[in-house]
């Protein structure tokens, strides 16, 4: 059940709504908006009726919400979410383009790289400190040296980092280089302690989908950090795991508008892990856009031939800058903005 405040709400309404849960041994989750408070209920709520709580001063409606997923819902929020990032707005009519390298390899080639992606335009840069490789003996990332080449490399062009984080161990050194958006990846998605962790901080995370997760699977992972009070969620479809091997993933671009009826969150789409092959990021970019996406995160090396990792999937620079004009296109076609 979800219970929807007015706009002139209190402390002390809340509170009694809050009191009149826990009395009835739930918890309640308080999601404070621009122009509303929720208040969700969270345990077996099959005792409860909206009668018990429409009544109460401060109250404006109170529903029951099938669907497990509360925080998430669109239910529980009818307009669309925007995450600030930095004083970067994603979601909305703003479509935002991440772009960078896979790996953190060398500072020169973060330098090199964070120039490029503020030349295309891009106004937020991927990397990689921590790897998560199929391989033991595959290069696993620099880690905190990586986040310190990253941060430095960033900087000079103000913008605000996405790496992944793939260990609960891992949050201080993120907190301490003062990341602005923690990446969830496709492994780590059903990571329950490592979802609850990141739902402690208050900084914007990124949550891949698995790699043979259902849409509901997925959703559940975003509730799981909502329900730790961080709701600055943005999903990301990076391809489903089925029985065709032509390409490395099959992006599941129907997931874009599903998400947008079930979710009030940001989606944004991977297009590099998808396809696993360079020339076929522009196609699934402008898909991926077409159908809705608030975002792309796509691989740029200064020089794929010489990348650490998943170099066959990395754009060069002027395939980066190209691509950022036709897509500026199609925002524009469907009225939004690159």
């Amino acid at each position: 059940m979800i219970i929807v405040m007015g706009r002139e709400v209190t402390d002390a309404q809340i509170a009694a709504v809050t009191k009149k849960l826990e009395a009835a041994g739930l918890k309640a989750n308080i999601s404070r908006g621009v122009e509303r408070t929720v208040i969700g209920a969270i345990g077996d709520e099959r005792q409860l009726t909206p009668e018990m709580f429409t009544p109460l001063p401060g109250v404006e409606s109170a529903m029951h919400i099938a669907k497990q997923y509360k925080i998430v819902s669109r239910e529980s929020h009818k307009q669309d979410s925007i995450i600030d990032i930095g004083g970067i707005r994603l979601g909305g009519k703003q479509i935002q383009i991440i772009a960078g390298p896979c790996s953190v390899e060398t500072q020169t080639q973060m330098d090199l790289a964070a120039k490029f992606v503020h030349e295309a335009g891009c106004r937020l840069m991927r990397g990689g400190a921590f790897k998560p490789r199929t391989s033991p003996y595959a290069f696993q990332g620099h880690g905190v040296e990586g986040l310190d080449m990253f941060r430095k490399a960033a900087d000079k062009f103000k913008l605000p980092i996405v790496t992944e984080l793939m260990d609960a161990r891992q949050i201080d050194a993120f907190m301490e280089y003062d990341v602005d958006v923690i990446q969830i990846g496709t492994r780590n998605m059903q990571n329950f302690d490592l979802l609850k962790e990141v739902g402690r901080t208050n900084k914007p995370v990124i949550l891949k989908r698995g790699m043979s997760a259902t849409i509901s699977e997925w959703l559940m992972s975003a509730e799981y950090i909502a329900a730790g009070g961080n709701h600055n969620i943005i999903f990301c479809e990076r391809g489903i795991r089925t029985f065709e091997t032509a390409y490395r993933n099959v992006l599941d671009v129907t997931a874009i508008p599903v998400l947008k009826k079930e979710t009030h969150l940001p989606v944004i789409v991977d297009p590099s892990h998808a396809g696993g092959k360079a020339w076929m990021v522009p196609a699934l970019s402008q898909a991926a856009i077409a159908a809705g996406a608030d975002g792309l995160l796509i691989e740029m090396h200064p020089s794929p031939c010489d990348a650490w990792c998943d170099a066959d999937q990395a754009l060069t620079p002027d395939e980066l800058k190209k691509l950022m004009g036709t897509l500026g296109a199609i925002a524009g076609a469907i009225g939004r903005t690159l």
